[in-house]
């Protein structure tokens, strides 16, 4: 079927500037191709065009159409706004004098008005023109805002089964009785929640409004949420020759949501390696003193066999934004001693690259969370920046003779960096694609082994030992199937790819190990039990993709 529009030589003119299908279908199609037609020539402010009458001939639609004269501001006068709000909406006057009326950036005006009423005490504020005159295409009109009652929060109302105190959660949403309302921090309330382990959600939040107080309903339920769990590795002992096995593993306790307050304790111990281990012991404060700030602390211990032990405490401080971000100052120290004897050091002198090291920086980091689920994610992403600089100091050993310091630089001046961002794609009703990159970067002119991350393993490059390789910078690609068969029970393919650098004068190399595996996580009645089985390959250690040198990894996590 053939359209074709029948206007005046002015109008055509006018309709070559604009594409519209010439041949259509059907009648429908060609229904729908004038109303969009139309909605197009009114945004652009020919307020007037319209189809008149049509009548078909053969396979021809012969369709009347009218377009008519561009209508454009004569003038739009401030009325009762005040200057300050309208020019934080954007409006100037000069803007609105012999300029087309274009109805998309008048509705944008509206909206931003109505949101700053919105977040400045007034939700039934509406806005509107007034005094209109239309002389020709031209309009004048004077813009009047009724912001109608002022309203502040009242109390919190909690509904379900929580012990979470209404204190608390006033003070961790920034929601205060008294306060003048603000529809932005109703909106962002589920996402906050959202990133509390230990509440869920029954139904969406409500807004009650009585008179000129407006009371947030809050339907909650605690879940389970802290943690008791331990993992168990098994690996082949590269140092036997008879295919013994190697026993690593894990324990963590999170106590959660401490008597209601949200305060959190975390404990967590793991063998990495034989005569290698891990502690770490974290802190969390909310509403110090009364205030939306986050107070945490934690402290980190690594002990490499009889080479060194490295210990690293860290204090931050937290907020998190209207827009549901966490932005973070921390100080940090990390402190690390050799333990070798001082006939050791003297032994392995040459070829020793470690030191006595004590750094103390100062940094920040942002924090950006949307995941439907902290645990069971299907959609959303979440990403984590950080940065910090101070002093690096080596500290004199004894056991080296005093002259083999005259070459080295004791106080330099140290950065490091560290990134972590992850999405989650929702790809049908039981299957989510998780893409992963993370990664750490340290910036300094004389490093050393025990300066340096660690990577590889079941939280970084799957189908390696735990911390097999020594990095100054590195990055982790990691994709992730998953296919649920439960909402808290799924299969899963993995692959990670890593890259890592090592800028040390004795020691330099760049490698690209990565990892691939599969493995279950499945809900049972002592908590989600996890398999993983995984190989990996990688150049430095020789390692090829081989079921001789596969990693399993299994444990239970119990949530009580």
């Amino acid at each position: 079927m053939h359209l074709v529009l029948k206007t005046t030589p002015t109008d055509q003119n006018v309709l070559q500037k604009y594409n519209y299908k010439k041949s259509v279908s059907d009648s429908l199609g060609a229904l729908q191709e004038l109303k969009a037609l139309t909605l197009q020539l009114q945004n652009d402010a020919y307020l007037t065009a319209s189809a008149d009458s049509f009548y078909f001939r053969r396979d021809t639609l012969y369709v009347q159409y009218f377009v008519g004269d561009r209508y454009r501001w004569a003038r739009l006068r401030n009325g009762n706004l005040g200057d300050d709000l309208l020019s934080r909406a954007g409006y100037k006057e000069k803007l609105y004098q012999n300029v087309p009326f274009l109805p998309k950036e008048w509705t944008r005006l509206q909206e931003q008005v109505l949101t700053l009423a919105e977040t400045n005490g007034y939700p039934f504020a509406r806005i509107y023109l007034d005094s209109l005159e239309i002389q020709g295409n031209q309009i004048a009109a004077t813009v009047v805002l009724d912001k109608g009652r002022l309203m502040v929060f009242d109390t919190l109302q909690l509904e379900g089964d929580t012990r979470t105190t209404k204190r608390f959660l006033s003070k961790y949403l920034q929601l205060y009785p008294g306060q003048v309302y603000n529809q932005q921090k109703v909106v962002r309330v589920q996402q906050l929640l959202r990133q509390l382990p230990y509440l869920e959600i029954t139904r969406p939040p409500q807004v009650h409004f009585s008179e000129n107080k407006a009371s947030l309903v809050l339907f909650l339920n605690d879940k389970k949420a802290n943690q008791l769990d331990g993992i168990v590795g098994f690996l082949p002992d590269p140092n036997s020759q008879t295919r013994k096995f190697l026993i690593n593993g894990e324990v963590t306790l999170n106590i959660r949501n401490m008597r209601g307050t949200g305060k959190q304790l975390g404990l967590h111990w793991r063998k990495v390696e034989r005569g290698s281990q891990l502690l770490d012991a974290s802190y969390v404060h909310p509403n110090l003193l009364g205030s939306p700030l986050e107070l945490s602390g934690n402290f980190n211990l690594y002990k490499q066999d009889s080479t060194f032990l490295t210990l690293r405490p860290r204090l931050e401080l937290s907020y998190y934004t209207l827009h549901g971000s966490r932005v973070s100052f921390f100080t940090q120290i990390r402190s690390s001693r050799l333990l070798l004897s001082p006939a050791g050091v003297r032994t392995l002198r040459d070829t020793l690259q470690l030191a006595d090291v004590k750094y103390h920086a100062y940094g920040i980091s942002y924090q950006r969370n949307t995941l439907d689920d902290i645990y069971f994610p299907r959609r959303g992403y979440r990403t984590e920046v950080q940065l910090a600089v101070g002093n690096k100091n080596i500290l004199r050993n004894n056991a080296f003779e005093a002259s083999y310091y005259d070459t080295i630089a004791l106080r330099t001046t140290q950065l490091t960096g560290a990134w972590r961002c992850e999405y989650y794609f929702k790809l049908g009703k039981s299957s989510v694609l998780l893409t992963r990159l993370q990664g750490e970067t340290l910036i300094n002119k004389q490093l050393y082994l025990n300066d340096l991350f660690r990577l590889g393993g079941l939280t970084s490059i799957r189908g390696f030992t735990d911390f097999s390789f020594y990095a100054s910078t590195y990055g982790v690609g990691t994709l992730e199937y998953r296919f649920y068969t439960a909402p808290d029970s799924y299969l899963l393919l993995c692959y990670d790819q890593g890259y890592y650098r090592r800028d040390i004068s004795q020691n330099r190399t760049q490698q690209y190990p990565y990892g691939l595996g599969g493995g279950i996580s499945f809900s049972t009645g002592a908590g989600i039990f996890q398999f993983i089985y995984s190989v990996g390959r990688s150049q430095e250690l020789k390692q090829p993709i081989s079921l001789n040198y596969s990693k399993i990894h299994f444990g239970i996590v119990s949530r009580f």
